[in-house]
């Protein structure tokens, strides 16, 4: 992996992306033994406001806890996406709910119906931010900069130690149908590589 790796999960409050934040930074630091820090920041209202979580992952100390420039960027509706995508790297990658934004600004997209899934397979809606990371823990490893950033192995234990014993059966279901939808799509991926001096998307 690059020196630092970050990410950021954005969306709604109430669709859990600060759970999942907490989750991916747990896999990468307590499961996998990298150094992590984890932000969070929310908008005017707990819910129905803006929220994102940030994670930097990187095999060093850490020397600054903020992103620079997003690797990857988990857009779960219109507004994350339109407000943080200008924060990637010319060579980053653009995760978003299909179902819920639907102009994209970049090529360099995925685009899985995380909500539907979690509706139709799961039964809830609000499983979406487990099946992103479940699609998360396939699509960081196939990018080039996120090779050795956190395993399937990792995030799945993450998201299970982090639940209730009541909901396992649920949640493993959740990460299991992204850890699918995610490896459905990952053959039919090409990303062109960006100028080396391109500071656009």
């Amino acid at each position: 992996m690059l020196d630092r790796y970050e990410i950021r999960l954005s969306g709604t409050g109430g669709q859990g992306l600060v759970l999942a934040g907490i989750i991916l930074a747990e896999a990468a630091g307590i499961y996998e033994g990298k150094y992590v820090v984890q932000t969070v920041s929310y908008g005017p209202q707990a819910r129905g406001g803006t929220s994102k979580a940030e994670v930097v992952i990187s095999n060093e100390e850490i020397d600054y806890p903020k992103p620079i420039g997003l690797d990857l960027l988990l857009a779960m509706n219109q507004m994350a996406c339109d407000e943080s995508v200008c924060d990637l790297k010319p060579a980053g990658i653009l995760v978003l709910d299909s179902l819920l934004v639907t102009q994209v600004p970049t090529t360099r997209v995925v685009k899985i119906p995380f909500t539907k899934i979690g509706r139709d397979k799961c039964g809830r809606e609000q499983m979406a931010n487990i099946v992103a990371l479940g699609a998360l823990s396939q699509l960081i490893p196939a990018m080039p900069a996120g090779e050795g950033v956190v395993s399937l192995e990792s995030l799945e234990s993450a998201v299970l130690a982090r639940m209730p014993k009541e909901t396992e059966d649920l949640n493993r279901l959740a990460f299991q149908e992204g850890v699918k939808a995610a490896g459905e799509i990952l053959g039919t991926l090409v990303f062109e590589e960006p100028p080396e001096d391109s500071d656009q998307i």
